[in-house]
């Protein structure tokens, strides 16, 4: 391959939220982090040097997105998804949890119930409650090694008032891609209902081969227009500290309130690196992404075999997207508390404790696979030693 996946690369002691926290987060510095979902791996070469001409400039004033930006996201988009935006539906956003608080906030009222689809990212539990509103669960169901949607608890839900949906699209931390009749049913019952829908899809181009990834709003003009999808490039090209992101919507009417309130708190402005890193890596790496893409998938390979051998009591759900990995360890009789205790004390690895991602969570774990093998190697090996005196009880 063209690019080293299985290069390591030491973050300690580079400000990296994720390796620089183990002592203040976890209680020792020598735990293994695979838990928030940023990459081990330098972002495309042609990122870099973007970002590097961008330095050179000198003068770092304020700066406006280019139409050539706006150009490169929708250029990504008809190529990879299939999906035609027009530059007059995006606005930037300082990132997908700002536009997820943003959209709770302008688009339900104080007390309203807001769905989720549990367990599910735990942001969007933070932004319902954190806006005075009130968390309406729709659990997921688990069928065959996936997830499925309860459509009948759900239609109860939009029933009995709830008028606005936090959609995770691909889903995380399940990994799994919401094929299109799955998508057109739910669709079916937000129009029905009058519900808007506000679709995360910040994972979307990290889909493992044989799947391929829907866009909620690419649907119908219908469901287009009751739809704001929450998009970035961050998760796929590792550029979360840039804090970019966009939103798309074909509704007027909902792009601009949106507008108006990123203009009234001042966060309308284009960050100064953000929109040349984000034009190259959407004009410039293709390549590395199908190229990481595959590594990620040989990497989920690898966990989900090395469990089977090593700690079969645990159940991984093969990841369809996302570069995560799901993991039931029910099995192994422990709850949140004694997780915790085995990864952090015991392990000494962190992954992502499931309870976070809500109830239906509990006794699970998330592995972050966006690693060069040898740190997943080690991180299991540490791990399924650590655990088997749980696993024979």
């Amino acid at each position: 391959m063209k690019y080293d996946f299985n290069r390591v690369i030491d973050r300690r002691n580079t400000r990296s939220y994720k390796w620089d926290q183990s002592e203040k987060l976890f209680g020792d510095q020598d735990i293994l982090p695979l838990w928030v979902a940023d990459m081990d791996f330098e972002s495309p070469p042609a990122v870099k040097e973007a970002i590097l001409r961008r330095v050179q400039e000198g003068i770092y004033g304020y700066s406006i997105a280019s139409e050539s930006y706006q150009e490169a996201i929708k250029d990504w988009y008809r190529r990879r998804h299939d999906w035609d935006i027009q530059k007059e539906w995006i606005s930037d956003s300082p990132g997908i949890v700002t536009s997820l608080g943003l959209s709770v906030e302008l688009f339900s009222k104080p007390g309203d119930q807001v769905i989720l689809q549990s367990p599910v990212y735990y942001p969007f539990y933070d932004v319902i409650r954190m806006n005075d509103r009130k968390v309406a669960i729709n659990p997921l169901i688990e069928d065959e090694g996936r997830y499925v949607m309860d459509y009948a608890q759900l239609e109860e839900l939009m029933a009995g008032g709830a008028k606005l949906l936090l959609l995770c699209n691909p889903h995380n931390p399940g990994g799994r891609v919401w094929e299109r009749e799955e998508l057109l049913r739910l669709g079916e019952l937000c129009l029905r209902y009058g519900v808007t829908v506000i679709s995360d899809e910040i994972h979307c181009d990290m889909i493992m081969p044989g799947h391929k990834h829907i866009p909620f709003a690419s649907l119908s003009e219908e469901l287009s227009n009751i739809t704001l999808t929450t998009l970035a490039a961050t998760k796929t090209f590792n550029l979360p500290g840039l804090q970019t992101s966009y939103i798309v919507t074909s509704n007027p009417a909902l792009k601009r309130k949106f507008d108006l309130k990123l203009k009234a708190l001042s966060v309308h402005m284009a960050a100064y690196f953000a929109a040349e890193a984000v034009e190259a890596a959407y004009n410039e790496g293709e390549e590395w992404l199908d190229e990481l893409t595959r590594h990620i998938s040989g990497n989920a390979g690898y966990a989900i075999s090395y469990l089977a051998e090593n700690l079969p009591q645990v159940t991984p759900m093969k990841p369809q997207a996302t570069y995560l990995l799901w993991v039931n360890c029910r099995a192994l009789g422990l709850d949140s508390d004694g997780l915790k205790k085995l990864m952090y004390r015991e392990a000494k690895v962190a992954f992502n404790e499931g309870s976070v991602f809500g109830t239906e969570g509990q006794g699970h774990l998330r592995i972050n696979l966006a690693c060069p093998r040898s740190i997943l190697a080690e991180a299991l090996e540490r791990f399924c030693k650590a655990a088997a005196p749980y696993a024979v009880k």
